[in-house]
This record gives structure tokens, sequence and C-alpha cells, in this order.
């Protein structure tokens, strides 16, 4: 790498190597790094614009972040959030402040300690009751979130993203490729839960009912659910008094009505609707979109009420993507904020050797130090809106995204970093004031000090048990659940991964052999998932857990861990062994639409539930000693 173009990558923020998987430095090649550079619009094309880009003058910084009694040194004043003024030197209250052209972030050092409560991780897609229309809906979370507490004993609720799609056909299924991280997903709504429902006429009702789609399909139907639930809110929305949007809402609801005339993609719309500033919608679309954003902040608010009411000591945590649908309503509405022509994902691993596209967007981290991290701000609080809690998917993307240039595979990409300090007071700030706690998803290959900040700031890392092993150690054992880290959200699996029962029969192997994933032979991955089963077995002997029912005991084995949160989903307790989602397939396997084996209703009569349950419960009581990080 050329010293020059090195030392303006280094500049902007563009790594020119990085460690690997296996701890080795891999260099970026130049090429990458330039094209990197031309979307930050960074010229670096000729030794001649390297060195005229090195010359610029570096502009002040546009975000200054603070700890709550750090003081700001002067001369000059700050315009506080509030409306006040300060003179410096001072120390500012918390909050989002101006100081000139500079936005300064005033954050509180550590979020309050998150008490100790066992609960589920919810695709609530699958969680369908007598009320639902085809899937789990957000009255299906307002039961379990009461039920699990009054009857089980849970303490929180871990639940899939329920960020906004676009209002098409087909409907986009996958949770972490939302239209908007800034608004809700209408599909979850009740349509019975309406308020309009209740107040129309016998016969509009009657044809409302009749739409319901059947809840015993073998797969969940999106489109069906879509179709069924936006004809019936199309009959209730000429029974409503209704305001107009404004704001982001109204950008947004704008997007929707556009959407359903030109299609998801705003990048293929006709030229005058693709800017914002030239767009025209029907304005009773507009409208009657803004109105559906209504419905589920209401439902979503009656939720957590349902949480909190039933004595849940955390309760209700959203989950919140890394990123959104290249075009979707957020890169419609604040494209500046975007490197529209750039996908994240991660480079080569044992995992994915040639690398993973993930086709998502990344922030451009200048604009949202220009914008005083509005954007990032904005997200989050639409997220505690209505949430007990956050779980930031991939955390690691508030230090650094693997950014891949236009027309290269995933392998050729290189890292952009991010202001840590200025994403992580953001979260801070808006946890705080929501009383919220925060879970950051820090699993895989991650740099050490991403989960050493997380635990300085009071929030939690994830522990996974199937990941837990001194990797340091030859032969990598496992970790007892004793010396699992506190400060953590800790499970058995994930969506991503097997589940228990599919784990112990080896489902994941035989699927994976099935769709031709392997690059070497099967048997190797049935040996190694054999030895996998193996070493775990031999844990519950040394833990003195019994073994006659590996399901229960691997629960109980989770019980112990030092962790302040252990969650399981229903699907682990009930025994189903088919995962949420096979990573690397899109229609080879049925991701995120499979619903659960039993129905919502007789979930919590279940006697695996209510024995998983129970020895769960039982684990949560005082903090073994010597509790901490």
């Amino acid at each position: 790498m050329d010293d020059e173009l090195a030392a303006l990558a280094e500049a902007h923020g563009v790594a020119t190597f990085y460690e690997d998987a296996g701890q080795r430095r891999a260099d970026v090649e130049p090429d990458v790094v330039v094209a990197v550079l031309a979307q930050l619009d960074v010229d670096a094309s000729t030794p001649e614009a390297v060195r005229r880009a090195l010359a610029a003058p570096t502009p002040p910084p546009r975000t200054v972040v603070l700890r709550e009694g750090d003081v700001l040194d002067g001369p000059g004043s700050v315009e506080l959030e509030d409306g006040g003024r300060v003179e410096l030197p001072a120390a500012l209250p918390l909050g989002y402040h101006r100081q000139g052209e500079r936005t300064v972030i005033v954050a509180p050092r550590k979020l309050a300690p998150v008490p100790r409560s066992w609960g589920w991780m919810l695709q609530l897609y699958a969680m369908r009751s007598a009320g639902s229309w085809g899937m789990g809906d957000y009255g299906d979370l307002a039961t379990l979130a009461r039920r699990s507490a009054a009857e089980l004993g849970a303490g929180v609720l871990l639940v899939n993203p329920v960020q906004a799609i676009s209002p098409t056909s087909p409907v986009e299924r996958s949770p972490y490729s939302p239209s908007s991280r800034r608004f809700a997903n209408p599909l979850y709504l009740r349509v019975e839960d309406v308020p309009a429902y209740r107040d129309v006429d016998a016969a509009t009702r009657a044809e409302i009912d009749a739409l319901r789609p059947p809840n015993d399909t073998e797969l969940i139907d999106y489109d069906a659910v879509w179709a069924a639930k936006a004809k019936a809110l199309e009959l209730l929305w000429p029974h409503v008094e209704h305001r107009a949007p404004e704001g982001e809402l109204l950008d947004f609801a704008r997007f929707c009505a556009l959407a359903e005339v030109h299609g998801p993609d705003w990048r293929e719309w006709p030229p005058e609707q693709r800017d914002p500033a030239t767009a025209t919608a029907d304005p009773d679309r507009v409208n009657f979109h803004a109105w559906l954003q209504e419905l589920c902040e209401e439902q979503l608010a009656a939720a957590r009420r349902a949480a909190r009411d039933a004595g849940m000591p955390v309760g209700v945590v959203h989950d919140l993507p890394v990123g959104v649908n290249p075009g979707g309503a957020d890169t419609w509405a604040v494209r500046d904020a975007f490197a529209a022509d750039v996908t994240v994902g991660a480079p080569p691993d044992a995992f994915s050797r040639l690398g993973q596209d993930w086709r998502l967007p990344p922030w451009r981290p200048d604009r949202l130090a220009e914008q005083g991290y509005e954007p990032f701000r904005a997200v989050v609080r639409s997220v505690l809106r209505h949430a007990d809690g956050i779980r930031i998917d991939h955390v690691a993307g508030l230090w650094r995204l693997w950014w891949i240039p236009p027309g290269e595979p995933p392998k050729r990409g290189t890292y952009v970093h991010y202001d840590s300090d200025a994403m992580l007071a953001v979260l801070t700030l808006e946890a705080h004031r929501a009383g919220a706690v925060v879970v950051g998803e820090d699993l895989g290959t991650i740099e050490p000090k991403v989960t050493r900040a997380l635990h300085e700031h009071g929030m939690l890392s994830s522990a996974v048990l199937w990941f837990q092993r001194e990797y340091d150690l030859p032969e990598h054992p496992l970790i007892p659940p004793e010396k699992w880290t506190a400060s953590a959200m800790a499970s058995i699996s994930t969506h991503d991964l097997p589940t228990v029962a599919g784990f112990l029969d080896a489902e994941h192997v035989r699927v994976r052999a099935e769709l031709g994933q392997f690059e070497g032979p099967v048997e190797g991955e049935y040996r190694a998932a054999g030895q996998e089963r193996a070493e775990l077995v031999e844990l519950l002997k040394q833990e003195g857990v019994r073994a006659d029912d590996l399901v229960t005991a691997f629960h109980t084995l989770l019980a112990k861990a030092r962790s302040v949160l252990v969650l399981t989903s229903p699907q682990d307790a009930l025994g189903e062994t088919r995962q949420p989602n096979l990573p690397g397939t899109t229609d080879q396997y049925p991701n995120w639409r499979i619903p659960l084996p039993v129905a919502l209703d007789d979930l919590f009569a279940d006697s695996r539930v209510r024995r998983v349950a129970a020895v769960l419960a039982e684990g949560r009581g005082a903090p073994p000693e010597g509790s901490g990080p």
C-alpha cells in the first residue's frame, strides 16, 4: 500500500489491513481502498488526487461527545436542548446541545443494573393463537407477556425485529431487511383490536371476519396474511377520523403510498418520484399508511403495558437489525446519511469462505457526524418508544462495518470505521431516558474492545452455549456456565443456529448437506457434530445434571449461568428440530416461515414448556458469589 494512500485512508476511517478470523493480518487491495474512498466523496484515483486530498484542510469535528460530569472548555456558550444557554467552561446536563455548528452529546457514564430474569426469545410470526390471522401478532405478544409472567415466572421477552416493510407483494419475509427501522410493521396488527372494528356496523364486521386466513397452514403465508389484513383495514378506514401526518411519519407514509403504485424499490420508480422533494402521492393513501403506524404504536404499547402490569422485571426487548433494504423507505427519505451504492457484509471466515454480502447499505460516518447522529438517534428512539430494552444486531457495527464496493464480491471489501464513542453515547442516552436495557449481539469474530465497552457502559453482551469455549486453550474446552460473563444475555442457541433438538439430532448437518453447503465430505460434518454433542453431554455430567431428558438437561445447564439474563425459545422448549433461519439460503429453506408446533393457547399448559420454565425460574435466584462482569 502506497504510504500516501494509506494515510488518506486512515484519515477517513478506511482500513488498509485487518485481522482475519484466524488472527492473521490481511492486507486490502489498493484499488478496493480507492473504490471505498470514492463512496465517501474522496478522490484517490491518481497519486496527484491523493496528494490534493491530503492537503485539503481538515474541518473541525461537527460532533463532540461528553460523559455526565465532564467539563466542556470555553470560550463561548452552548444552546441547551431545552432552549437554555450555558456559558463555558461548564459541565452540561444530559442531552443533545448545540455550540455553533457543533452538536454536543452528553450521555450517562453507565446504565442502571439489569435485574436477574429468565425469558423467551420470540419469533412473533410463529406464535399463532385463536385470535391470529395466519401468523402471530401484537395481540399475541401481549398475551405472551401477561401469561409468561403470571404462569411461568418469566421476566423478559426478546422479540424478532418488527420494523416496517414495504406494503407490497411478495412480502419481505426476513425481519432483518426492513424498509424502515424508524417505523413498525403493520403485518403484525391484530384487526379485532383496532378501535374502529368494535364500532363498525355488523355487516362490515362480518365482511372483515370472512377475510381471516387459516391458522393451520404448514408454513406462514405472508402474502395471504397481508392481503387479508390490508383489505380488512381498508374496510375500516372510511370509519376513522384521521389527521394529516407530519415530519418523518409523513415521509414514510408517502413512501408507502408510492410503493403501492410503483413497487417496493424507489430506485426503479419514475424519475420525479425518486426524490421526496418532487414526489407526489395520493393524500388519502398517505393518511391511510400514517394511520396504520398509529395502530402499530397503540398495539405495541399495549403489549408493553401487559408486561409491566404482569410484573415483568425487564419487560419487552425489541431487536434492531443492522441495516435496511437499499430501495426502502429510509434510504428514500434520509438518503444523504447512506452510502447508497455500497453493501455491507463480512470478510471470508471458516463459515463463509467467500465472505458474506448482506445487501444492506451502510450509514456514512462523515454524514452521521455532520448531522449530530440524528439518523441513529431517530432509529433508537423509535424502537424504545414501545420497548423496555433494545438488542443491537451485530453490535460491532457501531465500531466498523465491512463495506463492499459496487460490483465487487464480498471478499473484495474493507472495514470502514465509525465513531464508536458517539454511537455508544447516543445509545446510552436514549436507553437512559427510556429506562431501557441494552443488549449487544457480539457473537462471532469480534474485537475484544467491543465487549469491554458494552460492559463499561452497563450494557449486556451475548453468550450462547454452543460457543462458550476457551478458544485460547488447546481443543477449545467448554466453559462451565458458572464462569460465563455476568453482564450478558445467555441462551442455548439463536434464530440462526440449530435448536436444541435439532442439534441433538444433527438436523442442521442433514439440511445443510441436502442443500450442498459443505465443501468437504458430509461424514466429517456428522463426526464433528457428534463430537460436540459428546462434549456437551460430558459437561452435563461434570455439572451434576441428569441427562435422561437432554432438552431439559441443557436448560438446567443454562439456568446455572452467571449471566443476569437467560433466555430460551418456545421452539427449544418444545423440542422443535427446525431452526427459524438457515444462513446462506433464501428459498431453499423456509426461513422465517416455520410456525410453532403448538398453538399459542396450548403453549402454557404444555408439560415440556413448564419443565423448562421451572428450571430456568429456579436458577434466577441470588447471583453466584463473586459475580462481576
